[in-house]
């Protein structure tokens, strides 16, 4: 196990826990009710991770492995998930509007009763 940091897309640590990789972090910062609002996440391999009900408003998650992971109800309004795989992800009620999905693989995910307002889909396309 190592000591890994949550940032901040401005640097300012957000979490710090020890663990074996990033996916155990967020999941502990998530069951520990912190906001991970703004936080940097690129390319950060969430494969599978328990996200449900996180506040990742504004996230940096910007081609990162979010393929199977359980993301009912979460905040991801306004968050960047360009190039994101989403593939198989539950994200069942989840807030996605205004969202950068560009280049996103959502297939196989479940997007039952989540909202998609203002969430930029391709480029030109917008949800309204």
């Amino acid at each position: 196990m190592k000591t890994i940091e949550i940032k901040s897309i401005n640097g300012a640590v957000l979490f710090t826990a020890a663990a074996a990789g990033i996916r155990e972090v967020v999941e502990q910062a998530v069951m520990a009710g912190v906001s991970l609002a703004r936080a940097s996440l690129s390319d950060a391999d969430l494969h599978g991770a328990n996200l449900s009900s996180a506040n990742l408003s504004s996230a940096d998650l910007h081609g990162a492995d979010l393929s199977y992971a359980y993301i009912s109800g979460a905040s991801l309004s306004s968050a960047d998930l360009h190039g994101a795989n989403l593939s198989g992800a539950s994200l069942s009620s989840a807030n996605l509007s205004s969202a950068d999905l560009h280049d996103a693989d959502l297939s196989g995910a479940t997007l039952s009763g989540a909202t998609l307002s203002g969430a930029s889909i391709k480029s030109g396309v917008t949800v309204r």
